[in-house]
C-alpha cells in the first residue's frame, strides 16, 4: 500500500474522488469559511475539537497547521487537546497530542 501524504487528506483523496476534494473547495472553502458569522480562528478550533472527538487524527496535522494560520497558539491548541481529554476521552486527546507534537516538529525541522 502506498503511503498517504496527510499534509494535505483533500489532495490525497483528490485522485480517487475528484468531486469529493471539489466539495471540500466549493462550497466548504468558499462559502462555508468564508462566513462572516465566525471567526476563522474560531472555526479552527471548532474544527480541531470535532476532529480530536471524533478520533479523526488523519486530518489533524492540516488543520492544526490551518489554526495557527488563523491566529491559534500551539500553547492554546495544547490546552485545547487537554480539555478535550475530559469530555472525548484520555485516549482521543492522546492521539491528538501525538499528532500535534509530530506535526509542529515536523514543521520546524523543515523550516530549518
Amino acid at each position: 500500500m502506498k503511503n498517504i501524504d496527510f499534509t494535505s487528506p483533500r489532495a490525497a483523496a483528490r485522485p480517487f474522488t475528484p468531486k469529493l476534494a471539489d466539495f471540500v473547495e466549493q462550497p466548504l472553502y468558499s462559502d462555508v469559511w468564508a462566513d462572516t458569522d465566525l471567526a476563522p480562528r474560531d472555526r479552527s478550533l471548532i474544527t480541531i475539537a470535532c476532529l480530536v472527538a471524533l478520533n479523526h487524527a488523519n486530518e489533524l496535522p492540516a488543520h492544526l497547521r490551518r489554526g495557527v494560520e488563523n491566529g491559534l497558539t500551539q500553547t492554546e491548541l495544547s490546552a485545547v487537546i487537554t480539555h478535550l481529554a475530559f469530555y472525548a476521552g484520555f485516549p482521543a486527546a492522546i492521539t491528538a497530542s501525538a499528532y500535534a507534537n509530530a506535526t509542529f516538529s515536523n514543521d520546524e525541522n523543515n523550516a530549518q
